[in-house]
Order: structure tokens, then sequence, then C-alpha cells
């Protein structure tokens, strides 16, 4: 079972290093990882996606609230969540292909980010499913590149709540 879990952290050097070395020496597999600063410019949120039974995941949650760095640590299980990756792809779109492509692009409401005489750049966001669905439909025409981010996510309804008392390592299920 896919779990997201979120880690709010301190914005400071090594954060990163010392969360994902924790991952390796318990053999925990991260399936995506995403850091990006909060509206609190000392905090960053950390969204790891990590596939596990309940146990597995526990076990995550109760070691990274055992990082010091680490501030509050939040498992979006059983809760609903938004939950959106973005992708950039670049396509085969030879001229003959091209309104088949761009039509593809308009069905999965992608944009065009950047255009040459044969391929096209799209940027795709949404659920993982259809990041695959979209990568799916364009293998026929050749797929020259692809960048993702991995998963971002936030409770829905969900109050602001980046600024717990420091180092209070919580750990929350809601």
């Amino acid at each position: 079972m896919k779990h997201i879990i979120s880690a709010l952290v301190e914005n400071k050097p090594g954060v990163l290093a010392h969360v994902a070395g924790m991952f390796a020496a318990r053999a925990f597999n991260i399936d995506s990882l995403v850091v990006g600063r909060t509206e609190e410019p000392d905090l960053s949120r950390m969204t790891i996606v990590v596939v596990g039974d309940d146990r597995v995941v526990e076990q995550v949650r109760k070691q990274l609230a055992r990082i010091v760095p680490v501030v509050k640590v939040q498992d979006f299980v059983g809760q609903p969540v938004v939950a959106r990756d973005l992708m950039l792809i670049a396509i085969s779109a030879p001229a003959e292909k091209r309104p088949e492509v761009l039509s593809l692009i308009e069905m999965f409401k992608g944009k065009v980010v950047d255009i040459g005489q044969k391929f096209v750049m799209v940027e795709v966001s949404g659920p993982e499913e259809k990041i695959e669905a979209f990568i799916n439909v364009c293998k026929p025409y050749g797929i020259k590149s692809v960048a993702r981010t991995g998963t971002i996510a936030m409770p829905r309804h969900a109050k602001t709540d980046t600024a717990p008392a420091r180092n209070a390592q919580t750990q929350e299920s809601q």
C-alpha cells in the first residue's frame, strides 16, 4: 500500500541527506521524495511516498520523528488529500503526426512548453495515474525524454500548520 508522508523540517543544509540516510540505513525504499520551501522561510516540507504495510510505514514515521531537524511528521493515510505530480515530456512529433500529438495533449490538459521541428515538449500535472496514462499514449509516437517531480500532497481543507513548536517531533495519523 502506498503511503504519503509529510515531514516538516528545518530548512538548512544536510537535512535531506540525513533523512535519505535514515531510509537507506534501515532498508526502507522511497517511491518518491519531493522537498520544497513552505511559507515559513526557515521550514521546508518533504513529501515522501513509501510503499509498504502498516508496520513498515509506522517504523518510517517513528524514525523520521527522531531526527532532530524534523519538526512534524504526518501520514495522510485515511485522509482525503490532493496529490499531484508534474512532468515534462519530450515527444517525437514530425509534421505529419503533430496534429495527433497536439490532440492528445489537449485531451490530457497538457501544456506545450517548447516546440521544435521534430518534437514537442509538454508539461502535464495531475494524479500519478494521469501522468502514467499520458506516458502510455505517447509511447507509439516516441518519447525522447521524461522528467518528473514525484508526488506533492496536502490534506483537503487543511489548516496551515507550519509553525509548531520546534523539536516537538510530533507524529499525527489524523
